[in-house]
């Protein structure tokens, strides 16, 4: 590092201040060899990150020259000019971003309290002038040496991220390690990626070992494909750092610089009047038959683009960003290819995280209903399936922005209730002509209605499926609910695309308020 007193003398000129600078910001720079370091690992450094996330030539850094209050530390380890974190604004896709990078090669990236403090002047600037925050993790945790303004800098990280939720996209990009308490400013965001070779735990191994007597590796108790596929705590899972930037660029470009402003509007290409002719032969009539959802949505929104988001978590329910007409919606679907499209504890905290971040930053939510009802059993039970399918239902009625569904194939029971219906203020409700919606399937009501009749007929196979037509005829159809209102229409599935673009484009001027209050409380 630089002596202090460098640089200065009144017989110099301006040529070597400017000269001065810029060894100090060559300094900031790193050397050669730690970027050879990061490369062998498979991971980029904290500036080529930076490349490769925000349009070319647009990324300006700000404290640059942040030094920490002690130069050299316990067994000779000190920090340099950034103090392990560069921090800056800049372009991505057209629109101002705001990032705090972390650099593995200044004392592994670790968190002191200089470090912290920039994280969090770049979080309050990205919350000012209402941009998008980005954090990008690389770091092996707390900086022991700091004590506690090493924790001290986390808990004010802590509170940024709180007070920017649902005022500013946030999004957590986990490029490796990401430990202790670290992680808790990652889970408090709206988004977090992760590569396959980054990981994130409360606790090491080693600890884990001494304490839990459990042997496991880095990869099993915190990888990228444990959270992705297990925890839910990642959304996006990549193979490396290039892959991830470039969905980070596209996820922002269906989100809103913050909860005041619109989506962004793209002009399409696609024709809103197409219709979709092959839904008829994507979804098959028997209820009991599994299809991909993913299919169904490609097919209605535009240009078949759907970035999903949590893919390999809670598999049975669907979510994810699309455009119709240019505007961006937010998509819910029960996927039937998985637990036949039941609704468990995972979809239900799957489902109402992504209509909250939805309902926070203006983004219209589109659902497709085919669900035979919540999944039963002890586990679930046990589970929480109670509180946890209430956070679905508390986030559908807590929802101000645009809520269309349309009732692919069969709706049961309470399942039906909990999925933008009427009774939860869903704006503009459709099914499709072969629907089922009804407490329950026609032959469990049929069992349960006239079990002592069956139990009496000469011939009960044949008295049940005379009752189940019965029954199916009266009641479990579309028609019963178009009678009372509780849908809004009965459409031709061809039609699917063109009716939600008309809906959508109708409750785009919507204005719902809620009795004033506090906040509510969501189910825990």
């Amino acid at each position: 590092m630089l002596a202090e007193d460098e640089g200065k003398g009144k017989d110099k000129d301006m040529d070597s201040f400017v000269q001065d600078l810029r060894k100090r910001r060559a300094i900031a720079q790193g050397m050669p060899e730690e970027a050879a370091a990061q490369h062998k690992k498979g991971r980029l450094t904290a500036r080529e990150r930076l490349d490769v996330l925000f349009d070319p030539g647009t990324f300006t850094e700000i404290d640059t020259l942040v030094l920490p209050r002690y130069e050299t530390y316990l067994g000779g380890k000190s920090s340099r000019y950034g103090d392990g974190v560069v921090t800056g604004f800049g372009m991505i896709n057209g629109r101002r971003v705001v990032v705090a990078s972390q650099d593995a090669s200044v004392m592994g990236g670790s968190l002191g309290e200089m470090h912290a403090n920039k994280i969090v002047k770049a979080m309050r600037m990205a919350l000012e002038y209402g941009c998008p925050f980005i954090a990008l993790n690389d770091s092996g945790g707390a900086r022991i040496q700091e004590g506690v303004d090493s924790l001290g800098g986390y808990a004010r990280i802590f509170d940024a991220n709180c007070e920017a939720s649902g005022v500013i996209p946030q999004l957590s990009v986990i490029l490796g390690p990401c430990a202790g308490g670290a992680v808790y400013s990652p889970a408090l965001t709206d988004f977090v990626f992760m590569t396959e070779n980054s990981y994130m735990f409360i606790t090491g191994p080693d600890v884990v070992r001494a304490v839990m007597q459990e042997n496991v590796s880095q990869e099993e108790l915190g990888g990228g494909n444990i959270h992705a596929r297990e925890s839910g705590v990642c959304h996006f899972l990549t193979r490396d750092d290039r892959e991830c930037l470039h969905q980070v660029r596209t996820l922002l470009s269906y989100l809103p610089s913050n909860n005041q402003e619109d989506p962004p509007y793209i002009p399409p290409a696609d024709d809103p009047a197409r219709r979709c002719p092959e839904l008829e032969q994507i979804v098959p009539v028997d209820p009991y038959k599994p299809y991909d959802v993913r299919q169904v949505i490609a097919s209605i929104v535009d240009d078949g683009r759907f970035f999903e988001v949590h893919q390999l978590w809670a598999e049975n329910m669907v979510v994810g960003f699309a455009r119709l007409n240019g505007w961006t919606v937010g998509m819910v679907a029960n996927q039937p290819m998985f637990l036949a499209g039941c609704i468990d504890i995972r979809a239900s905290v799957k489902a109402a995280h992504f209509i909250r971040i939805c309902d926070a930053y203006n983004i219209p939510i589109i659902t497709l209903q085919d669900v035979p009802g919540f999944l039963p059993g002890k586990d679930q039970e046990y589970g929480g399936i109670i509180r946890n399918g209430a956070r679905m239902i508390y986030a559908y009625s807590e929802a101000t922005v645009p809520k269309l569904m349309v009732i692919l194939r069969k709706s049961y029971g309470g399942a039906y209730c909990v999925m933008s219906s009427k009774g939860l203020r869903g704006d503009l409700l459709y099914a499709w002509p072969n629907a089922e919606i009804a407490v329950m399937g026609a032959e469990g009501a049929v069992n349960i209605l006239f079990r002592s009749a069956l139990k009496e007929a000469p011939d009960p196979n044949a008295a049940r499926a005379a009752l189940v037509r019965d029954y199916e005829r009266r009641f479990n159809n579309p028609y019963v609910a178009a009678a009372r209102g509780l849908i809004d229409d009965v459409i031709e599935p061809r039609d699917t695309r063109s009716v939600l673009i008309r809906g959508l484009e109708l409750t785009l001027s919507k204005r719902e308020r809620h009795v004033p209050r506090k906040h509510g409380i969501s189910p825990a």
